[in-house]
Protein backbone atom coordinates (compact mmCIF):
# COMPACT_ATOMS: atom_id res chain seq x y z
CA UNK A 1 0.00 0.00 0.00
CA UNK A 2 1.33 3.70 -1.09
CA UNK A 3 1.75 5.63 2.28
CA UNK A 4 -0.27 8.49 2.57
CA UNK A 5 0.50 12.17 3.59
CA UNK A 6 -1.21 15.50 3.67
CA UNK A 7 0.14 18.64 1.90
CA UNK A 8 0.58 20.80 5.48
CA UNK A 9 2.22 17.10 6.87
CA UNK A 10 4.58 17.52 3.28
CA UNK A 11 5.20 21.29 3.31
CA UNK A 12 6.30 20.93 7.04
CA UNK A 13 8.90 18.25 6.42
CA UNK A 14 10.26 20.28 3.68
CA UNK A 15 10.48 23.76 5.72
CA UNK A 16 12.98 22.01 8.24
CA UNK A 17 15.04 20.87 5.16
CA UNK A 18 15.13 24.22 3.90
CA UNK A 19 16.43 25.30 7.04
CA UNK A 20 13.00 27.66 7.68
CA UNK A 21 11.68 26.16 11.11
CA UNK A 22 13.45 27.34 14.54
CA UNK A 23 16.55 29.09 14.28
CA UNK A 24 19.69 26.64 14.47
CA UNK A 25 21.47 26.26 17.39
CA UNK A 26 24.89 26.99 16.01
CA UNK A 27 25.44 30.98 16.17
CA UNK A 28 25.75 31.99 12.28
CA UNK A 29 24.81 28.49 11.06
CA UNK A 30 24.07 26.50 9.16
CA UNK A 31 27.07 27.32 7.09
CA UNK A 32 26.06 29.10 3.77
CA UNK A 33 27.63 26.48 1.69
CA UNK A 34 25.41 23.89 3.51
CA UNK A 35 22.49 26.12 2.70
CA UNK A 36 23.19 26.50 -1.01
CA UNK A 37 23.75 22.76 -1.03
CA UNK A 38 20.64 21.91 0.99
CA UNK A 39 18.70 23.92 -1.35
CA UNK A 40 20.06 21.96 -4.96
CA UNK A 41 21.76 25.81 -5.50
CA UNK A 42 20.22 29.52 -4.83
CA UNK A 43 19.32 32.13 -7.86
CA UNK A 44 21.97 34.51 -8.17
CA UNK A 45 20.61 36.86 -10.83
CA UNK A 46 19.84 39.23 -8.50
CA UNK A 47 23.05 38.80 -5.42
CA UNK A 48 21.30 40.62 -3.18
CA UNK A 49 18.25 38.37 -2.72
CA UNK A 50 20.79 35.25 -3.54
CA UNK A 51 22.55 36.53 -0.07
CA UNK A 52 19.06 37.22 1.69
CA UNK A 53 17.97 33.84 0.88
CA UNK A 54 21.00 32.69 2.97
CA UNK A 55 20.99 34.64 5.71
CA UNK A 56 17.26 34.59 6.63
CA UNK A 57 18.42 30.59 7.14
CA UNK A 58 20.75 31.07 9.50
CA UNK A 59 20.84 32.13 13.23
CA UNK A 60 20.62 35.70 14.06
CA UNK A 61 20.73 36.54 10.11
CA UNK A 62 23.73 35.05 9.09
CA UNK A 63 27.06 37.57 8.65
CA UNK A 64 27.40 40.14 6.09
CA UNK A 65 29.81 39.62 3.24
CA UNK A 66 29.54 35.28 3.87
CA UNK A 67 28.50 34.79 0.44
CA UNK A 68 31.43 36.37 -1.11
CA UNK A 69 33.82 35.02 1.24
CA UNK A 70 32.34 31.06 0.18
CA UNK A 71 32.79 32.27 -3.39
CA UNK A 72 36.80 33.74 -2.68
CA UNK A 73 37.81 30.75 -1.07
CA UNK A 74 35.67 27.57 -3.38
CA UNK A 75 33.14 26.87 -1.14
CA UNK A 76 30.87 28.14 -3.40
CA UNK A 77 30.65 28.93 -7.85
CA UNK A 78 28.36 31.06 -9.38
CA UNK A 79 27.38 29.91 -12.95
CA UNK A 80 24.67 29.62 -15.59
CA UNK A 81 22.97 26.44 -14.37
CA UNK A 82 19.13 25.27 -13.99
CA UNK A 83 17.06 26.98 -16.38
CA UNK A 84 19.64 29.14 -17.50
CA UNK A 85 19.98 31.56 -14.64
CA UNK A 86 22.65 32.13 -12.63
CA UNK A 87 22.94 30.21 -9.81
CA UNK A 88 25.18 29.65 -6.57
CA UNK A 89 26.00 26.22 -5.98
CA UNK A 90 28.64 23.92 -4.65
CA UNK A 91 31.49 22.36 -5.85
CA UNK A 92 30.06 19.01 -4.30
CA UNK A 93 26.40 19.11 -6.02
CA UNK A 94 27.01 21.56 -8.73
CA UNK A 95 28.46 19.20 -11.28
CA UNK A 96 25.39 16.88 -11.60
CA UNK A 97 23.00 19.25 -12.22
CA UNK A 98 25.60 21.01 -15.34
CA UNK A 99 26.05 17.69 -16.76
CA UNK A 100 22.39 17.03 -17.33
CA UNK A 101 21.93 20.73 -18.64
CA UNK A 102 24.01 20.22 -20.97
CA UNK A 103 22.98 16.96 -22.21
CA UNK A 104 20.05 18.97 -23.42
CA UNK A 105 22.36 20.09 -25.68
CA UNK A 106 20.13 23.31 -26.11
CA UNK A 107 22.17 24.98 -28.96
CA UNK A 108 22.15 22.30 -31.27
CA UNK A 109 18.47 22.82 -31.84
CA UNK A 110 17.70 24.66 -34.93
CA UNK A 111 15.80 27.46 -33.59
CA UNK A 112 18.74 28.40 -31.53
CA UNK A 113 21.41 28.32 -34.08
CA UNK A 114 18.88 30.17 -36.87
CA UNK A 115 18.98 33.09 -33.71
CA UNK A 116 22.48 33.19 -32.57
CA UNK A 117 23.78 32.38 -35.95
CA UNK A 118 26.46 29.71 -34.44
CA UNK A 119 26.22 26.08 -34.80
CA UNK A 120 27.15 23.27 -32.68
CA UNK A 121 30.84 22.96 -33.90
CA UNK A 122 31.03 26.92 -33.43
CA UNK A 123 30.28 26.23 -30.11
CA UNK A 124 32.50 23.52 -29.96
CA UNK A 125 35.57 25.70 -31.12
CA UNK A 126 34.47 28.49 -28.33
CA UNK A 127 34.71 26.28 -25.68
CA UNK A 128 37.96 25.28 -26.50
CA UNK A 129 39.12 28.65 -27.28
CA UNK A 130 37.98 29.84 -23.64
CA UNK A 131 38.61 26.85 -21.62
CA UNK A 132 42.44 27.70 -22.88
CA UNK A 133 42.25 31.45 -22.13
CA UNK A 134 40.62 30.88 -18.35
CA UNK A 135 43.63 28.17 -17.89
CA UNK A 136 46.72 30.25 -19.40
CA UNK A 137 45.48 33.51 -17.66
CA UNK A 138 41.87 33.58 -16.22
CA UNK A 139 40.19 35.54 -14.47
CA UNK A 140 39.17 37.87 -17.84
CA UNK A 141 36.44 40.70 -18.11
CA UNK A 142 33.99 39.94 -21.00
CA UNK A 143 36.50 42.11 -22.96
CA UNK A 144 39.67 39.76 -22.25
CA UNK A 145 37.65 36.80 -22.63
CA UNK A 146 36.66 38.16 -26.44
CA UNK A 147 40.67 39.06 -27.13
CA UNK A 148 41.95 35.80 -26.23
CA UNK A 149 39.16 33.90 -28.72
CA UNK A 150 39.33 36.15 -31.23
CA UNK A 151 43.65 36.14 -31.40
CA UNK A 152 42.97 33.11 -33.31
CA UNK A 153 42.87 32.95 -36.89
CA UNK A 154 39.49 32.33 -38.26
CA UNK A 155 37.68 33.39 -35.01
CA UNK A 156 36.29 36.60 -35.93
CA UNK A 157 32.68 35.34 -36.46
CA UNK A 158 32.92 34.14 -32.47
CA UNK A 159 33.92 37.70 -31.02
CA UNK A 160 30.96 39.10 -33.01
CA UNK A 161 28.80 36.22 -31.63
CA UNK A 162 29.85 36.84 -28.45
CA UNK A 163 28.97 40.51 -28.42
CA UNK A 164 26.25 40.16 -29.75
CA UNK A 165 24.62 37.27 -27.89
CA UNK A 166 27.09 37.11 -24.80
CA UNK A 167 25.51 35.60 -21.54
CA UNK A 168 23.39 32.81 -24.02
CA UNK A 169 26.34 31.83 -25.85
CA UNK A 170 28.23 31.43 -23.04
CA UNK A 171 25.63 29.16 -21.04
CA UNK A 172 26.64 25.88 -22.83
CA UNK A 173 30.64 26.35 -21.95
CA UNK A 174 29.51 26.83 -18.03
CA UNK A 175 26.83 23.88 -18.71
CA UNK A 176 29.98 21.87 -19.85
CA UNK A 177 32.22 22.70 -17.06
CA UNK A 178 34.44 25.40 -18.79
CA UNK A 179 33.28 28.87 -17.25
CA UNK A 180 31.94 29.98 -14.24
CA UNK A 181 31.96 33.73 -12.93
CA UNK A 182 35.17 35.02 -11.04
CA UNK A 183 35.78 38.29 -8.53
CA UNK A 184 34.09 41.70 -9.67
CA UNK A 185 37.18 43.98 -11.12
CA UNK A 186 35.49 46.92 -10.48
CA UNK A 187 32.25 47.38 -11.83
CA UNK A 188 33.03 44.74 -14.31
CA UNK A 189 32.50 40.52 -14.09
CA UNK A 190 34.99 38.15 -14.53
CA UNK A 191 35.20 34.36 -15.63
CA UNK A 192 37.65 31.79 -14.59
CA UNK A 193 37.56 28.43 -14.80
CA UNK A 194 35.79 25.87 -12.10
CA UNK A 195 38.68 24.03 -11.19
CA UNK A 196 41.25 26.97 -10.52
CA UNK A 197 38.05 28.64 -8.28
CA UNK A 198 37.66 25.55 -6.22
CA UNK A 199 40.41 23.29 -5.59
CA UNK A 200 37.45 21.14 -5.01
CA UNK A 201 36.09 21.33 -8.18
CA UNK A 202 35.68 17.44 -9.31
CA UNK A 203 35.33 17.91 -13.23
CA UNK A 204 31.62 16.90 -15.00
CA UNK A 205 30.31 13.65 -14.53
CA UNK A 206 29.08 11.36 -17.41
CA UNK A 207 24.98 12.00 -17.43
CA UNK A 208 23.51 8.45 -16.32
CA UNK A 209 25.84 8.76 -13.69
CA UNK A 210 24.79 12.91 -12.83
CA UNK A 211 21.38 11.97 -12.76
CA UNK A 212 20.83 9.98 -9.84
CA UNK A 213 23.00 12.70 -7.99
CA UNK A 214 20.23 15.34 -8.88
CA UNK A 215 17.21 13.68 -8.46
CA UNK A 216 18.39 12.59 -4.83
CA UNK A 217 19.56 16.05 -4.18
CA UNK A 218 15.72 17.22 -5.52
CA UNK A 219 13.83 15.28 -3.64
CA UNK A 220 15.85 15.55 -0.75
CA UNK A 221 14.98 19.56 -0.33
CA UNK A 222 11.65 19.51 -2.62
CA UNK A 223 9.69 16.20 -2.04
CA UNK A 224 7.43 14.63 -2.06
CA UNK A 225 7.19 15.39 -5.53
CA UNK A 226 6.29 14.14 -8.73
CA UNK A 227 9.35 13.44 -11.34
CA UNK A 228 8.44 16.34 -14.13
CA UNK A 229 8.74 18.96 -11.17
CA UNK A 230 12.67 17.72 -10.94
CA UNK A 231 12.44 18.18 -15.25
CA UNK A 232 10.67 21.69 -14.71
CA UNK A 233 12.65 23.09 -12.20
CA UNK A 234 15.92 21.87 -13.81
CA UNK A 235 15.45 22.75 -17.79
CA UNK A 236 11.91 23.96 -17.74
CA UNK A 237 10.77 20.37 -19.10
CA UNK A 238 12.65 19.75 -21.74
CA UNK A 239 13.43 16.25 -20.51
CA UNK A 240 10.30 14.21 -21.63
CA UNK A 241 8.77 11.37 -19.81
CA UNK A 242 10.56 8.67 -21.40
CA UNK A 243 13.69 10.02 -19.93
CA UNK A 244 12.58 10.59 -16.53
CA UNK A 245 11.07 6.80 -16.32
CA UNK A 246 14.39 5.94 -17.43
CA UNK A 247 16.15 7.51 -14.83
CA UNK A 248 13.49 6.97 -11.69
CA UNK A 249 14.24 3.03 -12.94
CA UNK A 250 17.84 3.49 -12.25
CA UNK A 251 17.65 4.86 -8.81
CA UNK A 252 14.99 1.50 -7.97
CA UNK A 253 14.03 1.34 -4.55
CA UNK A 254 16.24 4.42 -3.75
CA UNK A 255 13.03 6.32 -4.52
CA UNK A 256 9.34 4.96 -3.17
CA UNK A 257 6.00 6.31 -4.07
CA UNK A 258 3.47 8.62 -1.78
CA UNK A 259 0.42 9.99 -2.00
CA UNK A 260 -0.16 13.80 -1.08
CA UNK A 261 -3.56 14.42 -0.92
CA UNK A 262 -4.57 11.94 -3.38
CA UNK A 263 -1.94 13.24 -5.54
CA UNK A 264 1.10 10.56 -6.61
CA UNK A 265 4.60 11.96 -6.23
CA UNK A 266 7.87 10.64 -5.04
CA UNK A 267 10.38 10.51 -1.91
CA UNK A 268 14.13 9.40 -0.78
CA UNK A 269 13.25 6.12 0.59
CA UNK A 270 15.82 7.16 3.23
CA UNK A 271 13.25 10.15 4.15
CA UNK A 272 9.87 8.38 4.12
CA UNK A 273 9.80 7.92 7.76
CA UNK A 274 10.25 11.61 8.88
CA UNK A 275 7.57 12.48 6.33
CA UNK A 276 5.48 10.05 7.77
CA UNK A 277 6.44 12.07 11.26
CA UNK A 278 5.65 15.47 10.21
CA UNK A 279 3.56 17.19 12.52
CA UNK A 280 1.96 20.81 10.32
CA UNK A 281 3.28 23.93 11.33
CA UNK A 282 1.38 27.52 11.33
CA UNK A 283 4.95 29.12 11.39
CA UNK A 284 5.03 32.64 9.67
CA UNK A 285 8.38 33.03 7.35
CA UNK A 286 9.07 36.18 5.15
CA UNK A 287 10.64 34.76 2.62
CA UNK A 288 12.73 37.54 0.11
CA UNK A 289 12.35 37.88 -3.14
CA UNK A 290 13.53 34.53 -5.95
CA UNK A 291 13.40 32.30 -3.17
CA UNK A 292 14.13 28.82 -3.68
CA UNK A 293 11.14 27.77 -1.82
CA UNK A 294 9.37 29.11 -4.44
CA UNK A 295 11.40 28.70 -7.60
CA UNK A 296 11.94 24.94 -6.09
CA UNK A 297 8.20 23.54 -7.18
CA UNK A 298 7.71 26.11 -9.46
CA UNK A 299 5.47 29.36 -9.35
CA UNK A 300 2.50 27.04 -10.37
CA UNK A 301 2.95 24.42 -7.97
CA UNK A 302 -0.99 25.45 -6.42
CA UNK A 303 -0.18 23.69 -3.13
CA UNK A 304 2.10 26.54 -2.16
CA UNK A 305 0.71 29.12 -4.58
CA UNK A 306 -2.72 29.59 -5.19
CA UNK A 307 -3.52 29.64 -8.74
CA UNK A 308 -5.49 32.96 -8.30
CA UNK A 309 -2.65 34.51 -6.17
CA UNK A 310 0.04 33.40 -9.27
CA UNK A 311 0.42 36.70 -10.75
CA UNK A 312 1.22 38.36 -7.33
CA UNK A 313 3.89 36.62 -6.98
CA UNK A 314 5.72 35.93 -10.64
CA UNK A 315 5.06 39.16 -12.26
CA UNK A 316 6.02 41.18 -15.15
CA UNK A 317 9.54 40.25 -16.90
CA UNK A 318 10.44 37.02 -14.52
CA UNK A 319 10.42 39.17 -11.37
CA UNK A 320 9.66 36.83 -8.12
CA UNK A 321 8.01 38.66 -5.21
CA UNK A 322 8.93 38.69 -1.57
CA UNK A 323 6.68 36.35 0.22
CA UNK A 324 5.02 35.63 3.16
CA UNK A 325 4.78 32.07 4.48
CA UNK A 326 1.96 30.44 6.69
CA UNK A 327 2.88 26.78 7.12
CA UNK A 328 4.70 26.79 3.93
CA UNK A 329 1.77 27.65 2.26
CA UNK A 330 1.91 31.99 0.37
CA UNK A 331 -0.12 33.97 2.38
CA UNK A 332 1.04 37.23 1.02
CA UNK A 333 4.02 39.27 -0.26
CA UNK A 334 5.78 41.74 1.50
CA UNK A 335 8.31 44.84 0.54
CA UNK A 336 10.68 46.99 2.54
CA UNK A 337 10.11 50.52 2.13
CA UNK A 338 12.58 52.37 4.17
CA UNK A 339 12.39 51.28 7.58
CA UNK A 340 8.99 49.55 7.29
CA UNK A 341 8.20 45.89 6.42
CA UNK A 342 4.85 45.82 4.51
CA UNK A 343 2.73 42.92 4.67
CA UNK A 344 0.07 42.59 2.01
CA UNK A 345 -2.05 39.88 3.57
CA UNK A 346 -4.43 37.48 1.08
CA UNK A 347 -7.65 38.21 2.50
CA UNK A 348 -9.15 34.49 1.59
CA UNK A 349 -6.76 32.80 3.53
CA UNK A 350 -8.54 34.34 7.19
CA UNK A 351 -7.46 36.79 8.85
CA UNK A 352 -4.55 38.90 9.23
CA UNK A 353 -1.75 37.50 12.06
CA UNK A 354 -1.06 40.46 14.65
CA UNK A 355 1.99 42.57 14.37
CA UNK A 356 3.42 40.40 17.56
CA UNK A 357 2.53 36.72 15.23
CA UNK A 358 5.67 38.65 13.37
CA UNK A 359 8.00 39.99 15.94
CA UNK A 360 10.29 37.17 15.10
CA UNK A 361 10.29 37.78 11.52
CA UNK A 362 10.77 41.39 12.22
CA UNK A 363 13.97 40.89 14.32
CA UNK A 364 15.58 38.52 11.95
CA UNK A 365 14.94 40.79 8.69
CA UNK A 366 16.41 43.77 11.06
CA UNK A 367 19.35 42.07 11.71
CA UNK A 368 19.95 41.12 8.40
CA UNK A 369 19.73 44.51 6.88
CA UNK A 370 21.39 46.61 9.82
CA UNK A 371 18.49 48.66 10.72
CA UNK A 372 15.31 48.78 13.21
CA UNK A 373 12.45 47.76 11.04
CA UNK A 374 8.39 48.38 11.66
CA UNK A 375 5.48 46.19 10.53
CA UNK A 376 2.73 47.54 9.10
CA UNK A 377 0.22 44.87 7.60
CA UNK A 378 -2.89 45.31 4.84
CA UNK A 379 -5.25 42.93 3.41
CA UNK A 380 -4.88 42.42 -0.12
CA UNK A 381 -8.28 41.07 -2.02
CA UNK A 382 -8.08 38.37 -4.27
CA UNK A 383 -8.23 39.45 -8.04
CA UNK A 384 -12.19 38.22 -9.69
Amino acid sequence: MVPAVTWPQALAWRLARHHLRADPASPGGPPTEAVVRDLCGVQSQVPSSAENAIRVRQAGGGTDGEVDAALADGRLLRTWAMRGTLHLLTPADGPAFLSLMAAGRSWAQPSWQKYFGVTPEQVERMRVLVREALLASGPLTREDLIAAVTAHEGTDHLGDALRSGWGTLLKPIAWQGDLCHGPMRGRNVTFQHPSVASVAWPGIPDPEEAAPVAIAAYLRAYGPAPLDAFSRWLAGGYFGRAQLKRWQAAMGDRIVPVTVDGDVAFILAEDLDSLLAAEPTDELRLLPGFDQWVLGPGTDAAAIIAPARRTAVSRTAGWIAPVVLRGGRVTGTWALDGGTVTIDWFAEVGRAPSTRAFASETRRWSAIGGQNLRLAIGTRLAPE
